[in-house]
């Protein structure tokens, strides 16, 4: 039992930090390498995870993982319907839009269509992303109730980068602006050359269950592009919530 326990760790972890190598895996997850490695090896048999650009020293998680999410979550009718919302802002912003649902304390990777320009940002499906530092999870934490902000507050905030926002008083503040506005920025927070806008996707019962997002190198992400991808990613949230939330028939 301890071993299966062992490998789910580990593939949790892979899937929030891929790509990953084995002694990074060894300190995050508090165990020895050579643990981490057997689990690795028997994730890696069982088609859940692959070693990431050819090196055998890093991993990423497979679509195997992201099937299994989808079918348990309900999301593959969401990602149906999300695609041709998606192609939409696409077409309007020419970058790379991404669709993650929320799940549990953090943000998944489901669905994602890439621009054609040659610099871009990268992330594979079923990626996990925090919810206190990136674009996707503030615009569905704003939506949150209060005890749900609370809670996660409590637990502490943890940096990934310079611009991180670690204090508990000026996420708050954040969040009041998301609300006041309709949609999420991500100045770094999370991958300090990644900036991000989106909006969150409300569910059947008007709670926020998912969002949309505009990914951007940050150098493209200026003064004038990040209220045109806000207001563009805004509007197709809504498209979409209205499809697939109340009254939208989409998720029944």
């Amino acid at each position: 039992m301890q071993n299966v326990l062992n490998a789910l760790r580990v593939l949790e972890e892979v899937a929030a930090r891929q790509p990953i190598g084995v002694g990074e895996l060894s300190r995050v997850v508090g165990l020895p390498k050579s643990t981490v490695q057997r689990a690795l090896r028997t994730l890696g048999e069982a088609g859940w995870i692959r070693p990431a650009g050819g090196e055998v020293t890093r991993w990423a998680v497979t679509t195997k993982a992201l099937d299994v999410g989808r079918h348990a979550s309900g999301d593959l009718g969401l990602r149906d319907a999300a695609v041709p919302v998606m192609e939409e802002v696409r077409r309007r912003t020419d970058e790379t839009i991404h669709l993650t649902v929320l799940e549990g304390d953090r943000m998944v990777l489901v669905e994602r269509l890439e621009t054609a320009k040659a610099v871009r940002t990268s992330m594979s499906l079923g990626h996990a992303l925090p919810l206190h530092a990136s674009a996707n999870g503030k615009a569905v934490l704003a939506g949150c109730p209060a005890e749900r902000v609370e809670a996660l507050l409590a637990q502490g905030l943890p940096r990934y980068t310079d611009t991180t926002v670690t204090d508990a008083d000026r996420l708050r503040s954040d969040l009041d602006e998301v609300r006041a506005r309709g949609y999420a920025v991500n100045r770094g927070e999370w991958r300090s050359d990644v900036g991000s806008v989106a909006s969150a996707v409300l569910g059947e019962s008007g709670t926020p269950i998912a969002s949309l997002s505009v990914n951007v190198p940050m150098s493209r992400l200026t003064e004038e592009s990040e209220p045109y991808f806000g207001s563009v990613v805004k509007e197709a949230a809504r498209t979409l919530s209205a499809r697939w939330g109340p009254g939208g028939g989409g998720g029944r």
